[in-house]
């Protein structure tokens, strides 16, 4: 069957993001095929461009400046340098806003008022605009003003009461996640929004202000966590590996490692009773079923640790799933990238790089069977399409373009 043009192809955004959060968002909407003119500032760009090392290795396998975090959320995006602090540069991202379809940006509440690039004076100049703003708090509230960044906010949106080993074990205490998932979750959303508000424009016309915060959003993504506290009145706690309300649900230590064991209902568990060689245990009222289990945890899972201990992690892996017991492995990132259903999948990809010759880049998970993903570079240079943009799209003579880049 031929294939589509990627599904966003024809639209056009204009990406005043700088970090994690927005760059999240407008990548997956140029991996959905838009058109992402990345506004950076000259001489610095992006703050990701500087947070490294590791940086991108050139084809002798030597380093670039190209600092890896910065490359991670930038590909598909065309970089254009301009400074909107003054007069002119504002005056040249206005004119693109008019040609664009959406516009994101996460700079401070108020903070583009000034050089009249905020949300009332585009509409007037583009009133088909969708605008998405993102900010660690939203346009409103009385913490509207401050900045906010992922990691005290995965603190204050509650995800660090809730991760880590149990506070009166060894490592206990409050910890973050592993990757900046309010920033990534908060990227993700708004992706969300921007794609339903176009559909709407779709009905109306119009585009519209989307009001995003990392806060909103890392609260709203606590998701049995949000009901487990509001319907019993009583703050869950940290469970370490151990599921809130599932049992067994959980990292098993195993005569040579550990591995996961998540049984999400009374069939899998008697199944795994089998194959642990405890065949009893759902025979007995107090862990027949989950809600039971759950309750008496503390008696079953020392029983089912026990058990665990007899044998190797490729062992019960293998007796696991032939008895078809959820279970997996604890991987290094060396090891998901290794693993054969990874590959498979295509989750790395290697794309054009203008000094490195190519780079790698983690994929989209997105599959579509008739228009899919589009990748067709890796992260810019800084500035690396600003001739090209501002000739194109606003017809700028050598000239024009020589003054303003000087």
């Amino acid at each position: 069957m031929s294939l589509r043009p990627a599904p966003l192809t024809g639209i056009r955004v204009l990406d005043l993001t700088r970090v994690l959060a927005g760059p999240w968002c407008t990548q997956n909407l140029a991996d959905l095929g838009a058109e992402v003119i990345k506004i950076e500032r000259p001489g610095t760009g992006d703050d990701t461009r500087s947070w490294g090392p590791p940086y991108i290795k050139d084809a002798s396998g030597q380093d670039t400046t190209e600092a890896a975090y910065y490359a991670s959320a930038n590909r598909n995006k065309k970089s254009v340098a301009i400074d909107i602090a003054s007069e002119r540069g504002a005056e040249l991202v206005r004119k693109l806003a008019a040609k664009c379809d959406i516009l994101v940006e996460n700079f401070k509440v108020g903070g583009l008022r000034k050089y009249g690039l905020d949300y009332e004076s585009m509409q007037a100049i583009n009133p088909a605009l969708i605008y998405c703003s993102i900010t660690g708090f939203g346009q409103t509230g009385p913490y509207a003003s401050r900045p906010g960044y992922d990691f005290m906010i995965q603190g204050m949106g509650g995800l660090m009461s809730i991760t880590g080993e149990h506070d009166g074990l060894p490592g206990g205490g409050p910890q973050k996640a592993g990757v900046a998932v309010a920033d990534l979750m908060t990227g993700m959303y708004s992706v969300v929004g921007i794609l339903a508000a176009l559909h709407e424009r779709d009905r109306s016309g119009l585009g519209q202000h989307i009001d995003m915060a990392l806060l909103d959003c890392q609260v709203a993504m606590l998701a049995n966590q949000n009901l487990n506290y509001l319907t019993t009145g009583v703050a869950p706690k940290r469970a370490g590996n151990a599921h809130q309300n599932l049992v067994p649900y959980q990292v098993f230590a195993v005569a040579d490692g550990h591995l996961i064991v998540a049984v999400g209902n009374d069939s899998q568990f008697r199944a795994y009773c089998q194959v642990i060689e405890r065949p009893g245990l759902p025979d007995d009222i107090r862990f027949s079923t989950n809600p039971n289990r759950v309750i008496n945890r503390d008696v079953l899972v020392p029983m089912l640790a026990d058990a665990m201990k007899s044998q190797s992690r490729d062992y019960w892996l293998e007796a696991l799933e032939r008895a078809g017991v959820p279970a997996g492995p604890i991987n290094t990132i060396d090891q998901v990238y290794s693993d054969p259903q990874v590959q498979a999948r295509g989750m790395r990809q290697d794309l054009p790089h203008s000094i490195a010759g190519t780079a790698p880049v983690g994929a989209s998970p997105l599959r579509f069977s008739g228009s899919p993903v589009s990748y067709r570079h890796a992260a810019p240079l800084l500035g690396e399409h600003t001739e090209q943009v501002l000739r194109e799209q606003l017809g700028l003579s050598d000239e024009e373009i020589r003054q303003l880049t000087q």
